[in-house]
């Protein structure tokens, strides 16, 4: 049985990616620090093929004790999206690059297989053609301290020797939604069906930006596809994840919300200054590996929905659903 370490595991999408390891029959290895607490793995804690550890992805003693015995690596442990890096950018620099070069390098010493990499479109930055659709042979144009923080861990794996015995892959994640153990409500599907659902009054900025969107379920998936995919097809490559069906402007997934909630009330303010705006292909990923998508916008719309009106989280201002303060 293979073993696999989820750096970040407790959290939004590592949450999902754990219990997909464990149904197909890996063993699970989590390092966390807890920083959003660990009630997302409550349920998992007694299975006989889980682990916890919790460190910080800082620790570099900690993370080298980990990778005992492991075969493959899913890098997720960050500061994640724009905000949280702005307002934390030294420890955003020295997380997600620094010491993520660390534990690359100590996985490379510690004969792990595959490590991939939790990425980001954001690396895109805006397009410069508003018609047409980036890929992964595009220009990346990072405009935050979190895109370049991913873009220059990116570059430090793909230019790591093809002989290195373990093989990274990178994962550019389309925009995240939908149900997980740690949910979310600080992204933007998620935080518009709530608002709505709550009967608050929606007010959207930029309205006419486009971002592609993926559901938490299917980007898990396809962390999972990298590690069972034969190495040769990934190895020292980058896929976007998503599909190119699922690019959506700010306001079609306000009027996707409307048609589950009549009475939404959405008011929109004129704004240019988020430079981010692009429209990403997934041609690659759908051919070479045949990833497909199992969620769509509209389905975590519904579910996001009910979820928030039929009350099952009490309290869904609360902060633990934030990755920043509110």
């Amino acid at each position: 049985m293979k073993r696999i370490l989820v750096t970040g595991g407790a959290g939004y999408i590592g949450s999902v990616l754990v219990r997909q390891l464990l149904e197909k029959g890996y063993l699970v290895r989590v390092v966390d620090s807890l920083r959003f607490g660990g009630e997302a793995l409550l349920d998992v804690l007694n299975h006989p093929h889980f682990e916890f550890i919790k460190a910080d992805a800082l620790e570099t003693e900690a993370l080298s004790a980990a990778l005992k015995e492991v075969w493959g690596i899913v890098h997720l442990a960050a500061i994640v999206g724009d905000p949280a890096c702005a307002r934390e950018p030294e420890l955003a620099r020295e997380t997600n690059l620094e010491a993520s070069k660390r534990l690359y390098e100590l996985a490379e010493k510690s004969g792990v297989e595959r490590f991939v990499f939790a990425s980001t479109c954001s690396n895109y930055g805006k397009m410069k053609d508003p018609d047409s659709y980036v890929d992964e042979t595009s220009e990346l144009s990072p405009v935050s301290i979190y895109a370049e923080t991913k873009v220059a861990f990116e570059q430090f794996l793909l230019n790591q020797p093809k002989s290195n015995q373990c093989k990274a892959t990178a994962l550019r994640f389309s925009t995240v939604y939908g149900l997980s153990p740690r949910i979310r409500f600080d992204l933007t599907v998620n935080e518009f069906t709530k608002e709505l659902a709550l009967g608050r009054e929606l007010v959207v900025f930029g309205e006419q930006f486009w971002r592609p969107y993926c559901h938490v379920v299917d980007l898990a998936r396809s962390a999972v596809l990298m590690l069972e995919s034969e190495a040769e097809k990934v190895a020292f490559d980058v896929f976007n994840v998503g599909d190119t069906s699922e690019n959506y402007q700010k306001q079609t997934i306000v009027e996707l919300i409307q048609q589950v909630i009549p009475d939404a009330k959405v008011k929109y303010v004129q704004k240019n200054e988020d430079p981010r705006d692009y429209r990403v292909s997934f041609e690659k990923i759908k051919t070479k590996l045949n990833f497909k998508l199992t969620q769509t916008v509209p389905g975590g719309i519904r579910e996001i929905a009910q979820l928030v009106q039929q009350g099952f989280i009490l309290n869904t201002d609360d902060q633990k659903y934030y990755n920043i303060p509110r």
